[in-house]
């Protein structure tokens, strides 16, 4: 049994100095951060896959479920994160509270989750690109998109925070536009074909509320959970952000809201407008709305939205990856020279290797992607639920730990309503997931990756510091 730390107060604040870090990031930057981080190709081009297995009703269900488990972990992370507002937060709240060996594996599986997300990023924007220029080859814009999302990065934080606002930005956007417009056509002030009079939402019970039966909704919940991965980089984002005793609770209740509007709302118009059984993903759902109204150039449109989308979520991705190589550094988990920084506060070295790491996914995606790729991918699929589960458990040993030192709730700056329901339930939703992933055939080989692979990390960890040991007791 690995033992937590135990040296200092719980509630402890982190200086400011961060070790080289600077918070440079403001409220709205942290809220599209996590936004940016969320809102991406699951929605704009396969949510019509969720409608037509759940039905219009049951994607709705769905979505509202993810939505709600969200809002649990992001309560938890936020009083975690106010209280100890760490850069790269989830392990340090593990290693403390939990044990330093379940703090490397954690750290070790989300930045590997982001890292093979990001190889998947870049490759998406070189075959967007080809709608436009079909006949350049796909891995120049690739190179370009590399080079760009490097470069945000590794030039000043406040660079990354104002390009990610204004990434999200355009994605919300397009969103509130397609919103707006499907709302217009359902009540029939604007025409849309197929129709000679106002949709409504007779689609949502031609065939009766759940068409496909209550099955297919557990399946896709699980997608759904996986869509909604992301919104915790606000509590990567805690140790660069201004003022985060009032930054990090608004980005928590303004994140989750908007998620829960723009996913159910993008959602509720595609299924009034579009018959759930012609929905699929051969098409995008908002290209085939936009469409139908006759939007000009909708497919171009869209094309550039997903295309913001993607490189806001590179941009996220480096992002992560490079603060949770940094924050290991810091701890000295790994070589402590990745945790150096640039006269603007910027993990130079642990930029680099992140994107190392990414480009050798993206290698492995085209030379090996039945064998080390499909593993890769296998073990990155469920680090997101490993690291909100931890999150809850963090969450309910702090303020275990809190009211042991002889503190009371009312001293915590920002405490989660609803303690200790939320990280129970949380807690419980995830067990949940992870169950369904076992009762899916498709997904349940990701387990046979992942098991062996948290084992690897554990043994790593305490191989390496019997070893640190044995060389500190012979000097």
């Amino acid at each position: 049994m690995e033992s937590a730390q135990t040296t200092g107060t719980a509630g402890t604040e982190v200086t400011d100095a961060q070790g080289g870090l600077e918070r440079k990031m403001s409220a709205r930057h942290l809220t599209m951060i996590s936004l940016g981080g969320v809102i991406g190709t699951g929605l704009f081009l396969s949510s019509g896959y969720t409608i037509h297995q759940a039905g219009p009703f049951g994607a709705i269900l769905a979505y509202g479920i993810g939505s709600l488990l969200v809002y649990f972990i992001m309560l938890s992370l936020g009083e975690l994160s106010v209280a100890m507002p760490y850069a790269g937060s989830f392990h340090l709240y593990a290693k403390r509270f939990i044990g330093p060996g379940t703090a490397f594996t954690i750290a070790v599986l989300y930045w590997l989750n982001w890292a093979v997300a990001l190889a998947s990023e870049f490759t998406a924007a070189g075959l967007l690109m080809q709608r436009w220029f079909p006949d350049s080859p796909a891995w120049i814009w690739s190179a370009v998109f590399i080079v760009v999302v490097f470069l945000l990065n590794i030039l000043s934080v406040r660079l990354y925070g104002e390009s990610e606002f204004w990434f999200a930005s355009i994605k919300v956007i397009a969103i509130i536009a397609f919103i707006v417009v499907g709302l217009f056509a359902i009540f029939g002030i604007i025409p849309i074909k197929g129709y000679s009079h106002a949709p409504l939402f007779g689609n949502f019970v031609s065939e009766g509320l759940l068409p496909n039966g209550i099955i297919p909704i557990f399946s896709t919940l699980l997608t759904v959970v996986f869509a909604f991965s992301g919104t915790e980089v606000v509590g990567v984002a805690a140790g660069e952000t201004k003022d985060p005793q009032k930054a990090i609770p608004k980005a928590v209740h303004t994140t989750v809201l908007r998620l829960a509007i723009f996913f159910i709302g993008s959602i509720a118009v595609m299924s009034a407008l579009i018959p759930w059984q012609k929905a699929g993903v051969d098409t995008s759902p908002f290209v085939l709305v936009f469409q139908s109204i006759g939007m000009p150039f909708a497919g171009d449109i869209m094309n550039f939205v997903v295309l913001t989308a993607v490189l806001s979520a590179a941009n996220s991705g480096l992002y992560v990856c490079s603060r949770m190589v940094w924050s290991l550094a810091k701890e000295h988990m790994i070589p402590s020279a990745l945790a150096k920084t640039n006269f603007h506060g910027v993990p130079v070295f642990a930029v680099l290797f992140s994107m190392a790491g990414s480009l050798l996914a993206l290698l492995s995606s085209v030379v090996a992607a039945s064998t080390v790729y499909l593993a890769l991918v296998a073990v990155s699929g469920l680090a997101t639920l490993v690291v909100w589960a931890s999150v809850s458990v963090c969450h309910m040993l702090f303020r275990k730990r809190w009211i042991s030192e002889g503190h009371s709730v009312s001293e915590l700056r920002y405490k989660a309503p609803g303690y200790p329901f939320v990280p129970i339930a949380a807690i419980v939703m995830c067990v949940g997931a992870l169950v369904l992933v076992v009762l899916d055939p498709s997904q349940r080989s990701t387990l046979l990756y992942m098991i062996p692979f948290v084992a690897l990390c554990y043994v790593a960890y305490y191989a390496s510091e019997a070893w640190r040991r044995r060389r500190n007791g012979k000097r």
